[in-house]
């Protein structure tokens, strides 16, 4: 197995939170499995002890996962109560509340600069809602724990990037989601976020039409004139570089995405099937707009593999190198 090496040039030696997520599926396991290299930052995963040592004997590891405290190098564990005992790949609703609970400390500690960078494991959205509690996903959650409206969803595999103008909506309400101020934030929020943490001087956009053939000049919808096209000219007039809108079918050709930072997709399963065929497993989530670092795995909660199959630490890996690599890319700014 890999090792994770994180590599960090910061003044301040980083410290980055880790949620495991859904306890009864593989992010617990994820975290028992997570070799790495923590000469350079440190971790805190906030969750149960119990949980992660059950997982680990479950795994045949024999291993121990100190507390946290300031100062202390590696990885360790910030302690949160489960509400009920975990039955790998058992939903249990009772321990919603303590998913929640993880993300909001996490979250705090990223806001009162206890922590540089949260990372996130996969949750299972259907489970939380059953629970009581509104909740479509990670991005619009912490959005709410952070106090801002606007955020971007981003995705990244190697060198693709996609971006999306609405993230986890049922497609009926996707249309009309899309709109003026909605698709102009999304441009200049990806913008900013390759300016300042991919350190792109001058990031160019590739935008979608939400229709086939980007509307086919109104025949086939008239989204891509009335609102995405103005959306666009806005951007270009406030000096971005915005290309668009192009039709999704050939927008991930090879020859179209020379040149091209990030890719700016109306809906979540226009832009992400592309992406995650090109690096499932290795990608990475990215939350832009927020005042603190989130990244993510690109995985769910595989609740059939916890506590025994095999599981790929891939992404996890991929998620906590990239925060390290924003946080060093802030502090140069």
């Amino acid at each position: 197995m890999p090792t994770c090496v994180i590599r960090v040039s910061v003044a301040k030696r980083p410290l980055i939170a880790l949620t495991p997520g859904e306890p009864a599926g593989i992010g617990p396991d994820l975290v028992a499995l997570l070799d790495g290299d923590w000469s350079a930052a440190d971790c805190v995963c906030l969750c149960d002890p119990g949980l992660l040592r059950d997982r680990a004997r479950q795994r045949g590891i024999d291993r121990s996962f100190p507390l946290y405290e300031p100062g202390r190098r590696g990885l360790s564990v910030l302690p949160v109560a489960l509400e009920r005992p975990v039955r790998a790949g058992v939903l249990d609703v009772h321990n919603a509340d303590y998913v929640l609970h993880c993300l909001k400390r996490a979250a705090r500690g990223c806001r009162d600069g206890e922590f540089d960078a949260l990372v996130t494991g996969p949750v299972h959205k259907g489970l939380i809602n059953d629970a009581g509690h509104a909740f479509s996903g990670h991005t619009e959650f912490l959005a709410a724990e952070a106090g801002v409206s606007d955020v971007v969803m981003m995705l990244t595999a190697g060198a693709l990037r996609v971006a999306l103008v609405t993230t986890h909506l049922p497609l009926a309400r996707v249309p009309a989601a899309i709109t003026h101020a909605r698709v102009a934030s999304a441009i200049a929020i990806t913008a900013a976020a390759l300016e300042r943490d991919f350190a792109i001087a001058t990031p160019r956009i590739l935008v979608l039409g939400l229709n086939p053939h980007a509307g086919e000049d109104g025949h086939l919808g008239r989204e891509e004139i009335e609102i995405i096209e103005p959306a666009i000219r806005a951007a270009r007039a406030r000096g971005l570089d915005v290309i668009g809108p192009v039709p999704a079918d050939t927008a991930f050709v090879a020859s179209r995405l020379t040149g091209i930072d990030a890719v700016l997709a109306m809906y979540h399963d226009q832009g992400l099937p592309v992406l995650k065929r090109e690096g499932f497993g290795a990608a990475v989530n990215v939350t832009l707009g927020l005042p603190f670092i989130r990244t993510s795995v690109d995985h769910g909660t595989a609740l059939e593999r916890a506590g025994a199959l095999p599981v790929d630490t891939g992404s996890l890996k991929a998620a906590l190198a990239l925060a390290s690599t924003l946080v060093s890319a802030r502090e140069r700014t």
